[in-house]
């Protein structure tokens, strides 16, 4: 008599998210104005303001794209997901982080994030999660346009990778403040592209300005940004679903391929970015 082999749990199936026991994961957008969260099993389950204390206290850790109170961060996190997390379980996270000064706000992130004990920390540039939200084709150029309440960011990506960025400190949020207008807004987008295709020794910008922008964060919800935009760059403009949560939904697309390769997430280092070819620069004030 012959009995069927059991297959090995390290080779049996691994289950989708809300089946798999072992799992735990989150994608995380920690903005200066609002903080989004998706975990695992759940999918998007947050969308509050960046603040350490709700109410007349609120403290803001986050501001113009720059971490500036760690601990701060970290009691905001906790606060906001230790009811979420299974108790006895270290959680994947991936981070979407600005692409400019990158460096800097990947190594407060991490630091703050350690309140939620996770086995890895992943950071991806916020410009890459925008594409992946959105399905665009990352084999070519792209043009990211990502308008937030407090920063603005314009990325070009070759293959998936950051190859130049632009950013400037100002927002949605800055709106009928010290003169700020959409067509402000959308003025400075026009100009931190036309310094990109300046500078370019290569064909890449203007390969990825004639296949059109793709457009993200609040500021795409502005149709008067939009339309400036059209028309001053000549080009299409195509706006990613649900723009002001692209950038988490994006991480979590990561999170989700990383969960479909458990061989793979085995070999994760405990922190690891994807995407950033970009120096420093590009920062206008």
């Amino acid at each position: 008599m012959s009995f069927a082999r059991r297959p090995h749990p390290s080779t049996a199936a691994h289950r989708a998210w809300p089946l798999c026991r072992r799992c735990s994961g989150i994608a995380l957008d920690m903005g200066s104005a609002r903080t989004r969260i998706w975990v695992s099993g759940r999918g998007m389950i947050l969308d509050v303001p960046t603040v350490t204390f709700p109410g007349t206290g609120a403290v803001h850790p986050v501001r113009r794209g720059a971490i500036v109170d760690t601990p701060g961060a970290a009691r905001m996190l906790d606060r906001l997901l230790s009811r979420h997390l299974p108790r006895f379980r270290r959680p994947l996270v991936i981070l979407a982080t600005p692409v400019l000064d990158g460096v800097a706000y990947r190594a407060e992130a991490r630091a703050a994030v350690e309140v939620l004990r996770p086995r890895a920390v992943l950071t991806v540039p916020a410009a890459r999660a925008v594409a992946l939200a959105g399905g665009a084709d990352l084999s070519r150029p792209l043009l990211v346009v990502d308008i937030g309440a407090h920063i603005t960011e314009v990325v070009l990506l070759s293959e998936g990778a950051v190859v130049d960025a632009h950013r400037a400190a100002l927002g949605t949020g800055d709106i009928d403040g010290a003169g700020t207008t959409h067509t402000g807004i959308a003025d400075v987008v026009i100009d931190m592209v036309a310094t990109m295709l300046r500078q370019d020794r290569t064909s890449l910008t203007l390969d990825a300005l004639q296949r059109g922008v793709l457009l993200a964060g609040g500021g795409a919800l502005r149709p008067d940004i939009t339309y400036r935009l059209t028309g001053r760059l000549h080009t299409s403009v195509r706006a990613v679903p649900a723009p002001h949560t692209a950038a988490v939904r994006g991480a979590a697309k990561l999170l989700e391929s990383t969960h479909a390769h458990p061989s793979a997430a085995g070999s994760i280092p405990r922190a690891a970015h994807f995407g950033q070819g970009v120096s420093e620069r590009g920062e206008r004030t």
